[in-house]
């Protein structure tokens, strides 16, 4: 039988080695870490009996997955949850825009603004199956749907900022959208920014923003289940600092274009090299992770109904901070993506305690401590915060780093998003090196970041199509 090895076991690395594995391959996966997953593992970070997402908390994309959809994670164990409503965005009136699966009981959050949210994201979301291999994958493609990506397109290149200016009248709605665009990591007066907000705003009403059941471990340990059952084998505690010690046979890296150069660099030719030593780096994250003794007491008390909350305010204000990131500098009132998982699951906290996930975007590697301003957003829509707090574990990107070598800097979108990267990711071979046995498949390659395992897929179907020929 033929082999394979697949260096990295996030759910990229694991995508593809199932790939692989369905293929008639015998894959060995090298897994540096003590616990496969990458960012897609749940840690003890504070206190005995709390568990804690160290990466990725809410789902929309793997839950969207074309090719997750494929396969029989839930037998393998995944169990989603959907809290009531997908996102809260509260405001300093004391309510709070809420965004449900549902169009209607969205549409009533959004005043005079309900029917153009329809009309701008049912289309989509009504065809999400259809739109999300279009959007999941290559920039550059031949499209299986041309006139409903034209559709999506002719949006999606705008700067959200003036999406949101363009398409809604009152500041609810503009609040929201930039709260989804802001995912970009980008600032929000930058090209394809509303790309990221639609995506983000489709999966709301298409799939959902759920959370895993154990917390995201669990997709982990459904997609190594799967990967097993096919026959292959998870290596952990296995760093490889060289491709000299691995078979002879088709390589897969789930890793950065950094950590490839330094592996497998004696075999890649010289431009391949020098492209990889241009890419870009996007910026960081700075994380905590919270132990608390109750919920957090959200003055919009409709917050509590959705494991997803963002802290910004208005349209303007996320702006702003998006924009002083990518400037190099931190907000005073930083952009904080919250997620409260144990309001609905137990698993995760003692009986009656709580716990909470929240980081704001940071300059790649900052050293600046955003703990006082993240919490000061944080008691600005939740007064009273501070109280709950029994231990707070803080994740500068230098420690983000530390815990999984592809998150340069605090990088979890894996490379800036730039329009050069977003076309050609990292290079203009995509997913192949100028090795022809080995590819890269991390985040790093297209569609980029986030928990959906198609950057694994797409890097696998290119490794077999070109093997056959």
């Amino acid at each position: 039988m033929d082999r394979a090895s697949i260096i990295g076991s996030g759910p990229n690395g694991l995508a593809a080695a199932i790939v692989l594995a369905q293929a008639g391959l015998d894959v060995d996966v090298y897994e540096a870490e003590a616990q496969p997953g990458g960012g897609a593992r749940t840690l003890p970070l504070t206190l005995p009996g709390y568990l804690h997402d160290f990466g990725s908390a809410v789902h929309p994309l793997a839950v969207g997955s074309p090719f997750f959809k494929t396969l029989p994670l839930e037998q393998d164990g995944l169990q989603w949850i959907h809290s009531p409503a997908a996102v809260a965005h509260p405001l300093d009136d004391g309510t709070a825009v809420m965004l449900y699966r549902d169009f209607e009981m969205t549409a009533h959050n959004l005043g005079e603004d309900r029917k153009r949210w329809k009309d701008l994201f049912q289309p989509f979301a009504e065809k999400w199956w259809a739109v999300a291999p279009e959007i999941l994958g290559p920039v550059i493609h031949m499209p299986k749907h041309p006139l409903l990506l034209a559709n999506f397109g002719r949006n999606a290149i705008q700067p959200a900022r003036f999406f949101a200016h363009n398409q809604f009248n009152n500041q609810r709605a503009r609040a929201v959208f930039a709260g989804l665009a802001a995912h970009s990591f980008l600032s929000l007066d930058a090209p394809v920014t509303a790309g990221v907000g639609m995506m983000f705003a489709i999966t709301v009403h298409a799939v959902g923003w759920p959370i895993p059941q154990g917390g995201a471990q669990a997709i982990t340990s459904a997609l190594a289940k799967n990967l097993q059952s096919l026959g292959g084998n998870i290596h952990t505690g296995h760093r490889v600092t060289s491709m000299k010690e691995l078979p002879d046979a088709l390589t897969l890296c789930d890793i950065s274009p950094r950590q490839l150069l330094a592996i497998a660099g004696d075999r890649l030719e010289a431009p391949y090299k020098k492209a990889l030593n241009e890419y870009k780096l996007g910026p960081g994250a700075f994380k905590i992770d919270y132990a608390l003794s109750q919920p957090i007491p959200w003055r919009a008390g409709e917050c509590a109904l959705s494991a997803t909350v963002h802290l910004g305010g208005s349209l303007e204000e996320i702006a702003h901070s998006e924009k002083e990131m990518t400037q190099g500098r931190l907000s005073e009132r930083p952009f904080v993506l919250l997620a409260q998982p144990s309001l609905f699951d137990p698993t995760r906290a003692p009986a009656g305690k709580h716990t909470a996930w929240v980081y704001c975007h940071v300059p790649n590697g900052s050293r600046i401590d955003a703990t006082q301003r993240i919490e000061d957003q944080i008691e600005r829509f939740a007064p009273g915060f501070r109280e709950c707090v029994l231990e707070r574990r803080v994740s500068m990107p230098a420690d983000l780093e530390a815990a999984d070598a592809n998150l340069i800097g605090g990088d979890i979108m894996a490379g800036a998003m730039t329009i050069r990267q977003m076309l050609w990711r990292p290079t203009k071979n995509l997913y192949a090196t100028s090795d022809p046995k080995i590819y890269l498949c991390s985040a790093s390659t297209p569609p980029g970041g986030g928990v959906h395992g198609m950057c694994g897929y797409h890097a696998a179907q290119m490794a077999l199509r070109k093997r056959t020929r």
